[in-house]
């Protein structure tokens, strides 16, 4: 009787184990394949608060929301899973699906040579070109060093024009991990999660026509510009001054976006 208790006992255990074992993005993911958003979404925030974000646990927010309906949200979540690693090939084109069903999106006009730029930088974390930057400073040094210590006429020649090369492949690279430390830091960049909301040509709600901008609808991206807060008795609230392009800018309440 004892022996079958202990077995009973085990086999109890050894289905418990696993269950207790998921992290809870495995949890989340399993929700998720079921068709349970809702639980698969509150999984998904508490993971990001219990064990911290990255790109793709931002990427399956993203995904939750979209099936979720909330177009908003799912660019805000794409957008952060490709600031913190430029290379999420999945994220990004995502981010164009979910985008091209925004049908009052305002793009940001930009001439092709600052896109390219743009681009370009945006292959890779900051981490990784300093990671690059590093490589290219060594190599560098290694050309000086051949150039000046070397009695061939040959590795003179390439240590020289090498070096060159590296060093401008060193200050190109520099450049660009300090342009995506700032671009993760300053956080100025934020999406429309409300709807729709009507931008008002002062810090508060527009109290007539004239005083209304323009609108814009979820999922569109903002520059935010300036901030100011409004005290209202004993509560507060924030609104900012942000433009979606160089023709759009207007004032907004700040419940109305995210920050990426």
């Amino acid at each position: 009787m004892m022996k079958k208790y202990i077995i009973s006992i085990l086999i109890i255990c050894v289905g418990v184990v696993p269950v207790l074992g998921q992290t809870l993005v495995e949890k989340a993911n399993a929700e998720y394949d079921r068709d349970k958003y809702q639980n698969a979404l509150n999984l998904y925030l508490q993971a990001a608060q219990d064990e911290g974000t990255s790109s793709g646990l931002y990427y399956n927010i993203g995904n939750t929301y979209y099936r979720m309906g909330d177009l908003g949200r799912a660019v805000l979540n794409y957008e952060r899973a490709l600031l913190l690693n430029p290379s999420n090939e999945d994220a990004r084109e995502n981010l164009e699906f979910v985008n091209s069903k925004i049908q009052t999106k305002i793009v940001e006009e930009k001439s092709f040579v600052i896109q390219v730029i743009e681009n370009f930088i945006g292959l890779q974390t900051s981490n990784a070109w300093a990671t690059y930057s590093v490589i290219c400073f060594i190599l560098f040094i290694v050309g000086i060093l051949l150039y000046v210590f070397s009695s061939t006429i040959l590795l003179r020649k390439i240590g020289f024009f090498g070096g060159g090369i590296l060093f401008m492949l060193f200050i190109v690279s520099l450049s660009c991990a300090f342009s995506m430390k700032s671009k993760v830091e300053t956080r100025n960049k934020a999406i429309v999660v409300s709807p729709s909301v009507t931008l008002s040509t002062v810090p508060r709600i527009p109290k007539d026509k004239t005083e209304e901008a323009f609108i814009l609808t979820a999922g569109n991206k903002v520059t935010i510009v300036d901030s100011i807060v409004n005290k209202l008795g004993e509560s507060q609230e924030i609104w900012y001054d942000v433009k979606a392009d160089d023709k759009h800018r207007a004032w907004l309440k700040g419940e109305h976006i995210e920050k990426i």
